[in-house]
């Protein structure tokens, strides 16, 4: 009995001590690739603003080719929504909306995670000259979760995990621009 009592002591106490860890751990995460595509700033800029082609880069429209999607809104413009859903679990069901452009420089997304978890992040694509004819193509995540579920980011790591799928994402981009 005393064993028993003792266990559940310890539990309660790593449970307190890591609710009180939460409120002193950061809440937000960051993630950022780039990219040089042999191309104008305009002529990617032209491409990447319209969120429909992010279904023929991103990696995350290629993990499911059975998922549903569905658009509203003029694409390319401040408003328009792009809605997924799959069966799949790491794809699951969200939304993602043009919030802001600034013409020929960045679009900056709202993206409603709905399924496996619920969650937002605001993701941004930005394009600025490199060298001659050539483009650097920033692609990035910002997110914060919400305490005490914050201490899943001692053990995840929101760079590798996000930043890896980025890197694909521009990899295909560069060869569908490059050709």
């Amino acid at each position: 009995m005393k064993i028993l009592k003792n266990i559940l002591i310890g539990l309660v106490a790593t449970i307190v001590i890591a609710l009180i860890a939460a409120i002193f751990l950061k809440k937000e995460y960051s993630v950022e690739r780039e990219i040089v595509i042999n191309k104008p700033k305009d002529s990617v800029y032209h491409y990447i603003k319209y969120l429909k082609n992010q279904n023929n880069y991103s990696k995350w429209a290629s993990m499911d080719v059975n998922m549903k999607k569905e658009f509203k809104g003029t694409d390319g413009t401040v408003g328009f929504v792009s809605y997924w859903d799959s069966d799949k679990e790491d794809v699951g069901k969200g939304e993602q909306t043009i919030k802001g452009m600034v013409e020929n420089e960045s679009i900056d997304y709202s993206i409603h995670f709905i399924k496996p978890f619920e969650g937002m992040a605001d993701a941004y694509m930005t394009v600025e000259p490199d060298h001659d004819n050539q483009t650097k193509v920033r692609w990035g995540f910002v997110g914060k979760m919400k305490y005490p579920t914050n201490l899943m980011l001692l053990f995840m790591n929101m760079d590798k995990m996000i930043g890896d799928d980025l890197a694909i994402g521009l990899k295909n981009l560069k060869a569908i621009l490059d050709k």
